[in-house]
């Protein structure tokens, strides 16, 4: 391809892009993978430089922009050499006009940059929650250590590494044989905020594809019992898979039917040692890896997202034996489903306490700990831990 027709087909992708967060679709990964499925005659360097167009564009505009070629005419204006293939030349796209429109720079759409600056990050913090990330992995302690990097900067309690961005994971002799899992190095810190004994009964509520499950299952030694629960029965069909090359066998799967997950709980009402509850939700903390999400959010879906939460919580607080734990975690900066959500948990269940859970990262946060991009380099999250009465 030449320079212009990877910049044509940066404009396509970002079209199809831009309609599915405005409609719902698909992400973009997904997107990106279609596009050059049926297009064979692009080599890996094509899809690379497309790729990299792609969310170089996406980053830079902080809503959604009004077509994939407003995007890259954003981007253009950064880049002589990228204005240069608007040359109408060889599937490239058209010469600039005077006049035409580019989408608008920015971290995000204004009523979120103002919703994240009230629940506490700092301007300064805003540009490192769109900074690429870094590929992290996690050490499966079920299996014997690996030859791989050093430990990454905060996550060496865990064991997790650091591998060079764009490395292959899957082709590693190490993924294969189930001694790593990529896991982002917060999602590895955060997980050590629920207790995990050899022996213990713990649910995880919203397992989804359980990378989460996975690293309790190797605290637990895989012994005990570990119930994985979605209500996504695509996403929690890649468990087994996953669990039989990690070596765990501990680990079982349950679906649930959404608004009826108790009745398929009920042997476990009161008796898990800990429940934990990874809920679905905005992913600001996530826009480092998929920055085209702070388009798809909006104000009317953050409502939906928090009233979820609130309804997931509370199935966990009925599942937790006296004593025992909830925690609740979110890859959210936003305090709307962090902060304000335990808040409104302990004022409706009168003897749980907050326990604040000793973190290798992070800062303190109301009752939970809050990890970002800008202060520790990792995805942003809060995590609580519930102590039930």
């Amino acid at each position: 391809m030449t320079p212009g027709a990877r910049t044509e087909a940066a404009i396509e992708l970002l079209d199809a892009i831009i309609t599915a967060a405005r409609e719902g679709g698909a992400a973009a990964d997904t997107l990106i993978a279609r596009y050059f499925g049926t297009r064979r005659y692009a080599g890996s360097k094509d899809r690379r430089a497309v790729r990299e167009l792609v969310y170089a564009a996406i980053r830079l505009a902080g809503d959604v922009p009004p077509s994939g070629r407003a995007a890259m005419l954003l981007l253009a204006d950064t880049d002589p050499a990228i204005a240069a293939t608007f040359d109408g030349v060889a599937h490239g796209p058209a010469a600039i006009g005077p006049d035409e429109v580019r989408a608008e720079p920015g971290i995000a759409p204004p009523w979120l940059i103002e919703a994240l600056m009230a629940s506490g990050l700092s301007a300064d913090a805003l540009p490192a929650l769109i900074s690429r990330a870094t590929l992290d992995v996690r050490v499966n302690a079920l299996k014997a250590a690996p030859d791989l990097p050093d430990a990454t900067p905060l996550s060496r309690a865990v064991g997790g590494m650091r591998l060079p961005t764009g490395t292959n994971v899957e082709a590693l002799p190490a993924w294969r044989d189930g001694s790593i899992e990529v896991q982002d190095e917060g999602s590895q810190i955060v997980g050590l905020a629920m207790p995990a004994r050899a022996g213990d009964r713990i649910v995880d509520l919203c397992a989804g594809a359980g990378g989460k499950t996975l690293a309790l299952a190797a605290r637990m030694q895989d012994q005990g019992t570990l119930l994985a629960c979605d209500t996504d029965r695509t996403r929690l069909s890649r468990l087994p898979a996953r669990a039989e090359r990690a070596g765990a066998t501990s680990i079982e799967t349950r679906l649930l039917d959404p608004k009826s997950e108790l009745a398929a709980l009920e042997t476990w009402h009161a008796s898990a040692d800990g429940v934990l509850v990874d809920a679905p939700c905005s992913g600001t903390g996530t826009w480092r890896r998929n920055p085209e999400a702070r388009w798809r959010l909006t104000p009317d879906r953050l409502v939906r997202l928090v009233d979820t939460q609130r309804h997931v919580l509370g199935i966990g607080a009925e599942l937790v034996k006296p004593g025992g734990s909830l925690v609740y975690i979110v890859c959210s900066l936003l305090d709307a489903e962090g902060r304000e959500q335990v808040d409104a948990f302990l004022a409706d269940h009168p003897g749980w306490r907050a326990e604040t859970p000793d973190l290798p990262a992070g800062r303190r946060h109301g009752f939970g700990i809050r990890l970002d991009p800008a202060n520790d380099g990792t995805d942003g999250f809060f995590v609580a831990r519930l102590v039930a009465p």
